[in-house]
């Protein structure tokens, strides 16, 4: 299938999607990545980091040892599995045919390693005050060899016979002979001996802690760092067939160290588990218990924080990162038939398989909530055990016959009319089928409608599902005749919102006397004696005392200075994120019909000129349409009146003027009248001097009318006094007295 016009099509849907969508557009749920498909209810499906969705391998499980987790996995010769965990330090023994049985009860808390020898003897060590212990047959367990450590973290046969035993606290790597005598082979300098496995040519490739590094240790004992990696604990190496070296570590350097891990009890949340690693041509060493409890799991915390690096290093030593996750903790790596890559996962139970160095899977997801221990089988099979609860599975050799994807619920944020489901898929003789669901809650609880019938063709089909807000899509793959898998790639739903009225929120009426500039004229810069800066509609926390001047940017343009002008701007939404225009209309309060002001304006302020009207009370109308982005038979308008407002354009009268000689002052008298808002200001010049501000009889100007008294220092002589009021809205009178 040629993917480009499919991404192509994805991409068009994506712009479509976070452009301005309205009401009469045709809009797109679309999904095709990982993570949208991560969201849903996964069943018996993969996930491929770029978003594939397949059929997942068969997962079976073989056999549940009712312990609380099982660190260590081993197989011998004949195809019998061995298993090992806690609480309890128990070995069971699973032949092929899964009627598992109880092999061993140990001292100590756990199994943490196994491993097999040439003759099928098993050997399992324990921790905390780890012992070696073999067991053959029907025979009481004996001690094989006891490194006088408190932890045992791996197990490893070389081709001689001998075996490998990492350790911790002090993180070393002893070598016991098959006569049970053992010594000191290596000493890390670290810890604790995290991970071992060996490589084809006889060589110890071991993983540390608190350094995180990966080491090759030679059949002689010297050891080479191939690489140190970013995070502290090595949980798991392993070898692929082409000798590439893979390791995953977790925990941030920079968290403190505690000295020493302790093994949780039964009752803890299970943070750690074991790690598996298949050396080439030989037969599984699982390696035990990934990690130390770190410091975080001590205090109480549920995981590792910081999720797992995993490494892939080349042949010729170059280390190369191929798979990260912020959240998951890698506890094991294997291989499967074709070499690549497995991971086990926690703390959900992942089973990852590495692709390419740019490409992974999400393979399948067990039960429990750790994946711990890996080990191959014949065919192409693959064995697992897990931890929270400690159980045995089988992965593969095929595919489910069939799986199904649960999608997230779809939020259409409105009422909506479903339209035609389509998917991308390449179906290799498989079925694709999608079936939807829909409802008004923001869960498909009861009160949702039933799957509908499904859609099977990719060309699609009209949703059956019944309009509401939310929907869900049920796509169930299924594997043709010969059990290969179909592939689905993307689902595309499309649907139509309901249109919904544009609400006005709120109306503010700008101060008397400025004016918005016109949207084709640019704002002045210093022609006008004064501009005004309004702060952003709907935030002022309590109203201003007068108009301020402000140096903040606002939603508004700035306000210029203009004699009896007056405007007003306004808050308007609309839910289906239509375009809208505005009609301004005014009313006096004695009147009954609203009048024009302006029309399809696509501002949310607007500005006229009040002196073609008559002072007194009115109110303006806002009404928003969303007429741009909808037939005209389905466009919708929401309206709001404004508060009232004053208009006045006429200046106080000023009356009784008079001025009368009393001694060497002059006692200036005047009455100031306004008809519909306070007189805010009185002024007087003597003899064409400067002005100077006057103070009412009663020192307050707060009233209509006001009453105003000066006693003037003044020599003898004719003298001219002029006095100058102004009401609230600017308007100022003027008048003048000669005193001889």
């Amino acid at each position: 299938m040629n993917r480009l016009p499919i991404s192509f099509r994805r991409a068009a849907a994506v712009f479509i999607g976070c452009a301005a969508l309205h009401a009469g557009d045709t809009r797109f749920w679309s999904q095709s990545e990982y993570a949208d498909f991560e969201k849903g209810n996964v069943k018996k499906l993969s996930l491929r980091s770029d978003g594939l969705v397949t059929l997942a391998p068969e997962l079976r499980e073989m056999f549940d040892t009712s312990l609380a987790y099982l660190w260590a996995l081993a197989r011998d010769s004949k195809g019998v599995l061995y298993v090992g965990g806690g609480s309890n330090a128990k070995l069971y023994r699973v032949p092929p045919n899964g009627k598992g049985e109880l092999a061993a009860e140990l001292e100590g808390l756990a199994v943490q390693a196994i491993a097999i020898d040439a003759k099928d003897r098993v050997y399992a060590a324990t921790s905390p005050d780890g012992k070696v212990y073999r067991i053959t047959g029907k025979a009481k367990p004996e001690v094989f060899f006891d490194p006088k450590t408190k932890y045992i973290w791996a197990l490893a046969f070389d081709s001689a016979g001998n075996l490998y035993v990492a350790t911790g606290d002090p993180g070393e790597i002893d070598r016991v002979t098959p006569d049970g005598k053992g010594a000191v082979f290596f000493n890390a300098d670290e810890t604790h001996v995290r991970s071992m496995t060996l490589d084809g040519k006889g060589n110890l490739i071991v993983g540390t802690e608190p350094r995180g590094l990966v080491l090759r240790v030679s059949p002689a004992g010297e050891g080479f760092v191939l690489y140190q990696m970013p995070k502290k604990e090595v949980t798991a190496v392993a070898v692929a067939p082409d000798g590439s070296i893979y390791a995953a570590a977790v925990g941030g350097k920079s968290a403190p160290t505690l000295p020493t891990p302790t093994l949780p009890l039964p009752s803890m949340p299970l943070a750690t588990a074991a790690a598996a690693a298949v050396a080439p041509g030989a037969a599984p060493q699982p390696t035990p218990r990934a990690a130390a409890l770190p410091p975080a799991t001590l205090a109480g915390s549920t995981g590792v924080t910081g999720g797992s690096d995993v490494y892939r290093i080349h042949p010729d030593g170059n280390p190369e990162r191929i798979w990260t996750n912020p959240l998951d903790v890698v506890y094991a790596i294997g291989f499967d038939a074709e070499g690549r890559a497995i991971l086990g996962a926690g703390n959900h139970g992942n089973v990852y398989r590495i692709e390419t160095p740019f490409l992974y899977a999400a393979l399948l997801t067990t039960a429990s909530t750790q994946v711990t221990a890996f080990a191959s089988g014949p065919g192409g099979r693959l064995y697992a055990v897990t931890g929270n609860v400690g159980k045995l599975y089988e992965i593969g050799p095929g595919l489910e016959r069939e799986g199904t994807l649960e999608s997230d619920v779809f939020d259409a944020a409105l009422f909506s009319q479903w339209g035609r489901l389509s998917f991308e898929a390449r179906l290799d003789g498989g079925q694709v089928a999608l079936a939807t669901r829909s409802g008004n809650l923001d869960q498909p609880q009861k009160n949702w409608s039933p799957w509908s019938a499904a859609i099977a063709d990719t060309k699609g089909a009209p949703v059956a599902s019944p309009a509401a807000r939310f929907l869900q899509w049920k796509a169930t793959l299924t594997a043709n005749a010969q059990g290969r898998s179909p592939q689905l790639e993307s689902v595309d739903v499309a649907y139509l919102s309901k249109n919904l009225a544009p609400r006005v929120e709120q109306i503010e009426i700008t101060p008397a006397n400025y004016k918005f500039p016109s949207p084709l004229m640019p704002v002045a810069t210093g022609s006008q004696p004064q501009s005004l800066n309004l702060p952003p509609l709907g935030k002022r926390t309590a109203p201003a005392p007068m108009p301020t001047l402000e140096l903040a940017g606002t939603s508004t343009p700035t306000l210029q200075w203009a004699k009896g002008w007056i405007g007003a701007r306004w808050v308007a939404s609309d839910p289906n994120g239509d375009s809208m225009t505005y009609t301004v209309e005014i009313r006096g309060e004695t009147e009954t019909e609203w009048k024009p002001l302006k029309q399809k304006l696509a501002e949310k302020y607007f500005s006229w000129d009040s002196t073609a009207f008559t002072d007194g009370d009115y109110r303006v109308r806002i009404a928003a349409s969303d007429a741009p982005s909808n037939p005209p038979a389905d466009a919708l308008t929401g309206q709001l009146v404004s508060e009232v407002f004053t208009i006045d354009n006429t200046p106080p009268r000023i009356s009784g003027l008079s001025a009368t000689r009393n001694g060497d002052k002059l006692d200036v008298r005047w009455h100031a009248a306004d008809a519909l808002s306070n007189v805010t200001k009185a002024e007087y010049s003597l003899d064409g001097g400067d002005w100077m501000v006057a103070a009412p009889r009663t020192k307050l100007s707060d009233s209509l009318e006001l009453d105003y008294a000066l006693s003037l220092d003044a020599a003898a002589g004719e003298h001219t006094i002029a006095i100058r009021v102004e009401d609230d809205y600017a308007n100022q009178a003027t008048d003048k007295v000669v005193m001889r």
